[in-house]
C-alpha cells in the first residue's frame, strides 16, 4: 500500500483540530453551567478574581481557562495575566437568547456521547432510539441552540413571508405547534401576536411540562396551551397555521403526519414547515452545516424515527424533493420554499 506524505500529514492535522474540538466540548459545558462566561464577560480577570467570583476551585479554574485560550475562546494577556472575554465571544458565549449563543449546541454534543452505547446497539439490531430514551441534556440543549434563532427569523422574516399569515395572526387566529419540545417556539409567536392562541404538542411529557412552565413565565399562559399528543393525534379543527420546527424528519410516518396536518387545518390554512438547511443531494451537503446536521441525524434523528410506526427515517439533511415528496402524499397540492437561513429552510404548504 503506498502512502502519501503530504495527503497523511493533511489528514493527521485535520485530525488534531477534530480531537481538541471534541476534548473542548465538555469544558465548554462545565463554563456554562458555573457561569464563568458570564461572569468573564463583565470584566478582564486574573485566575484568583475570577475563582472568588464564581465560587470555584482555583487550580482547576486555571487549567480551564488555559484551555479556553488555547482553543480561541477565551482571550489572555501573558503581561498582565488578566483572561478576558472580546465583545464576540461574550455575544456567543455569555448572552443567552443572543442570536449566536451556542453553549446549547454542546449540551446536544454531550448527550450523543452519553448515547453512544444506545447507538451501537441500534447499529447492529437495527431498532430505533426514541427522543424520550436520550439523556435529558438533550432536551435541554435543542431548547437553548434552537430558541435564538428563532427568536431573530421566526416572526422577523419567516412568518412574514409567508403569504397572508401574518395579517391573520396580527387579526387573531388559531395556531399549532406540533413537535414544540420546550415551546420556545410557540412562545416567540404567542408573544409577537397577542390576539392569536397558540397550542403546542409534543409527545414528550416532560418537555410539555418545562413548556407550560415557560409560558406561565413569559405571562402568555392564557393564550398558550400545552399537551401531551402525538403528530399524528392532536387535536383541534380549523387552525388557520400549523407549525413544525425542525421536527418532521424525524417522525416516522412524515406523510401520515402531513395528513393529519391538512385535516385539522381550515381549507385557507397555512402549514409552515422548518428544517435544517439541505441540498437534495449528498455530495452536495459534504460541507461544515452538512456535517454537523449529518452527525447529529446518526444519533437523533434516524434513531428517531426508526423508534415510530413506519420509520421513514428522512434524516436530517432529507432535502426540498423529498419534503415536498411528504407534504404532497398527505394531501397538499402547493409547496414552495418560502425563506431559509444558512441553517433552516422554511417551506410553505396550502391545501
Amino acid at each position: 500500500m503506498a502512502i502519501d506524505e503530504g495527503r497523511l500529514n493533511a489528514f493527521m492535522g485535520q485530525f488534531v483540530q477534530d480531537l481538541g474540538a471534541v476534548m473542548h466540548a465538555a469544558t465548554i459545558v462545565v463554563g456554562d453551567t458555573l457561569g464563568l462566561y458570564k461572569a468573564l464577560a463583565e470584566k478582564p480577570m486574573t485566575v484568583q478574581v475570577l475563582a472568588e467570583k464564581t465560587h470555584t476551585d482555583e487550580r482547576y479554574l486555571l487549567e480551564w481557562l488555559s484551555a479556553q485560550a488555547a482553543s480561541g475562546y477565551v482571550a489572555y494577556d501573558p503581561a498582565t495575566g488578566l483572561f478576558s472575554l472580546t465583545e464576540e465571544q461574550a455575544f456567543a458565549l455569555a448572552q443567552e437568547g443572543s442570536p449566536a449563543f451556542i453553549p446549547g449546541a454542546f449540551q446536544i454534543a454531550v448527550a450523543q456521547f452519553k448515547a453512544i452505547p444506545k447507538i451501537v446497539d441500534a447499529f447492529r439490531n437495527g431498532r430505533g432510539l426514541g427522543w424520550h430514551e436520550h439523556d435529558p441534556s438533550l432536551f435541554h440543549g435543542t431548547e437553548r441552540f434552537f430558541r435564538p434563532g428563532y427568536a431573530a427569523h421566526l416572526t422577523a422574516e419567516w412568518i412574514p413571508a409567508l403569504e397572508d399569515v401574518q395579517a391573520k395572526l396580527q387579526a387573531g387566529a388559531r395556531v399549532a405547534d406540533v413537535g414544540c419540545g420546550h415551546g420556545a417556539s410557540t412562545i416567540i409567536m404567542a408573544q409577537a401576536y397577542p390576539a392569536s392562541e397558540f397550542y403546542g404538542f409534543d409527545y414528550h411529557e416532560p418537555s410539555i411540562r418545562l413548556a407550560t412552565e415557560a409560558a406561565a413565565r413569559a405571562g402568555v399562559q392564557g393564550r398558550v396551551h400545552f399537551e401531551v399528543a402525538k403528530a399524528k393525534e392532536y387535536g383541534g379543527k380549523d387552525y388557520d397555521l400549523v407549525a413544525v420546527f425542525d421536527c418532521l424528519h424525524d417522525m416516522g410516518d412524515p406523510a401520515g403526519a402531513a395528513a393529519h396536518v391538512r385535516e385539522t387545518l381550515r381549507p385557507d390554512g397555512t402549514w409552515m414547515i422548518v428544517e435544517p438547511f439541505a441540498n437534495d443531494r449528498l455530495e452536495d451537503n459534504l460541507n461544515p452545516v452538512g456535517r454537523v446536521f449529518y452527525s447529529a441525524s446518526t444519533f437523533i434523528c434516524t434513531p428517531a424515527s426508526r423508534s415510530q410506526e413506519v420509520g421513514l427515517c428522512l434524516g436530517a439533511q432529507s432535502g426540498e424533493a423529498r419534503m415536498r415528496s411528504v407534504v404532497q402524499q398527505g394531501g397538499f397540492s402547493r409547496f414552495r420554499r418560502a425563506a431559509q437561513t444558512p441553517f433552516n429552510l422554511i417551506y410553505e404548504a396550502r391545501p
